[in-house]
């Protein structure tokens, strides 16, 4: 996959037509910049937009378990949000001018990172939501120098309760999209699924 590390220059749609923003002014500086810890009986999935392309243009990231859309951040360039989760199957969403899908299994007292990457659209950029996986030849892992640089100079952010605003307001036309690609992120072939799986054993630390 390092053929496509200069596919991170991103450039995202906030969520939907026509709800997208023209800088992210929907998350904040995290009031502490060091790494959080997981808390008690949670795992951590740590999602970050390493490019600085597109940079007035924001990306919407989710979590879409047991139909369940709940809203984990917008993400500018170099940003980096942390979400505490209950362990087990997940499955998360990134939107911009499609939805795309990455799924999980994650365990309790484990960090877990993925990488929102651009690829063309028609109108605007598409995003895929790629995992970081322990060790592998051909996708992102916790070995690459290149995710360590990434990690290290991104910073946290947090949501905003404008955030938490705008989210209601296009819940409708984010449901919508979720709906319409899942039918495909469904039929794909497992193989090709299997590269969009974070697996329990990609975390750091013990549970």
């Amino acid at each position: 996959m390092k053929g496509y590390l200069g596919a991170l220059l991103v450039t995202a749609v906030l969520a939907v037509s026509p709800a997208y923003a023209s800088s992210n002014k929907l998350m904040q500086p995290a009031a502490q910049q060091q790494a959080p810890q997981v808390e008690a009986g949670k795992a951590m999935l740590v999602i970050m937009r390493p490019s600085y392309y597109g940079g007035a243009i924001a990306a919407s990231v989710y979590d879409i378990t047991d139909d369940q859309t709940t809203l984990i951040g917008v993400l500018g360039p170099k940003d980096k949000v942390a979400y505490q989760v209950a362990p087990g199957a997940h499955r998360f969403m990134v939107v911009a001018e499609n939805a795309d899908f990455m799924e999980a299994t994650l365990d309790a007292g484990k960090t877990y990172y993925a990488v929102v990457r651009a690829r063309p659209g028609i109108w605007k950029a598409r995003f895929s939501l790629l995992p970081v996986h322990a060790t592998s030849a051909d996708q992102y892992n916790l070995q690459d120098p290149e995710f360590q640089k990434w990690n290290s100079a991104s910073e946290w952010v947090e949501r905003t309760e404008r955030a938490d605003a705008w989210f209601a307001e296009n819940h409708a036309s984010i449901e919508e999209k979720r709906r319409d690609y899942l039918v495909k992120w469904d039929r794909m072939a497992p193989n090709d699924k299997a590269e969009l799986v974070l697996n329990a054993a990609d975390g750091v630390g013990q549970p």
